[in-house]
């Protein structure tokens, strides 16, 4: 089918209108969706640029997706039209390998297919992400958004939610946990809310001062300067899981002495090299770095409706589609709070 998306064509990242192909021909399994909204990643403009060396051009972003089903194929069970619906960071993988039987298809063996920005299993060409009129996706990778988050809300869930979620799930944090967030952007915000959501005592670490209000209104309970030499020292011990939310590389060698025994560090803002950590601070006090991907499908509709449940949404910024190398300018200055999310009502098909 044919629709119309924004895509960057070179390592400038400016993002201009693209007309492109969806697959006409449905298989059993798929889904048609029309795109209500998007969410803005800090991935989109990376991609949109290269800075990871990945990109081929045009890429379409945009993995953060919610929108109306409006056809599927005819084995499809999970999904009908005019449901809400949502499609997170992939859109396809093996399904055979141990790791999508166990529905942890992000780490499939044969390589998951990302929403945009991968070899497309259906066509000669590369995935195309959310930042367009309509997507297919087969139906095992099609979410039901619960009717009680706001669809616009929902879309940043798909990504940040599940990316700070999973962490804390794997974990076990629950009342009485003690979780620190590195960072306040667009990750560590949702961190926040759904530590908070679980029963933990939240605290947010960070080099000035200016984000203890924020930290607070988001459901923090305490607010670390880690500038602060002393306060940090006073800390020690202090914590059992740390989100690490930064997503520029940096130096963890400060926050491990704040972890308890036992304690852990998760990495899910940094895509690439960090400096090696002080083994010493890991070894007296048995502590961990780990890194963090996203989430299955399964929890990320666990996710979901956690988040339906406890209420827990992101805070957000609507723009139109034509405000995106805006958007993209002003959040390479985290200059939104906290999250940018297309109404993708705005992008119109043209006429004929």
């Amino acid at each position: 089918m044919q629709t119309i998306g924004y895509a960057s064509h070179d390592t400038s990242g400016h993002m201009t209108p693209f007309d492109f192909e969806r697959r006409d021909n449905l298989n059993a399994n798929d889904v048609v969706i029309e795109i209500t909204h998007c969410g803005i990643c800090h991935s989109d403009l990376h991609f949109a640029r290269n800075d990871w060396g990945m990109t081929t051009y045009p890429v379409v972003p945009g993995h953060e997706i919610v929108g109306k089903v409006m056809a599927v194929g005819s084995d499809v069970e999970r999904h009908a039209a005019g449901d809400t619906v949502a499609v997170g960071c992939m859109v396809d993988s093996c399904q055979r390998c141990d790791q999508c039987r166990a529905g942890e298809e992000q780490f499939c063996r044969e390589g998951m297919v990302m929403t945009y920005g991968s070899e497309d299993k259906h066509s000669d060409g590369m995935t195309h992400g959310g930042f367009s009129k309509h997507i297919v996706v087969r139906e095992e990778f099609v979410l039901q958004v619960p009717g009680s988050i706001d669809p616009a809300k929902a879309a940043p869930l798909l990504c940040a939610g599940i990316t700070t979620y999973s962490p804390m799930k794997r974990f076990g944090i629950d009342k009485g946990s003690r979780v620190a967030v590195i960072g306040l952007g667009g990750l560590g915000h949702m961190a926040v809310k759904i530590a908070s959501a679980m029963g933990a005592h939240v605290t947010v670490l960070s080099r000035t001062p200016d984000k203890e209000k924020d930290a607070a209104a988001l459901g923090a309970d305490e607010f670390l300067l880690s500038s602060n030499e002393e306060a940090m020292e006073a800390k020690a011990f202090g914590f059992d899981l740390i989100v690490d939310t930064v997503p520029v590389a940096h130096d963890i060698d400060p926050y491990i002495p704040l972890l308890d025994i036992g304690g852990e560090i998760a990495i899910v803002g940094q895509v690439g090299p960090l400096n090696d950590p002080n083994a010493a601070l890991l070894m007296f006090g048995r502590r961990k770095v780990s890194g963090s991907f996203i989430g299955g499908i399964p929890e990320t509709q666990e996710m979901l409706e956690f988040c339906a449940e406890k209420g827990v949404v992101p805070e957000i910024e609507m723009i139109r589609m034509e405000e995106i190398n805006e958007a993209f300018e002003r959040l390479e200055k985290a200059d939104v709070r906290y999250r940018f999310v297309i109404d993708m009502s705005s992008l119109e098909m043209p006429a004929g």
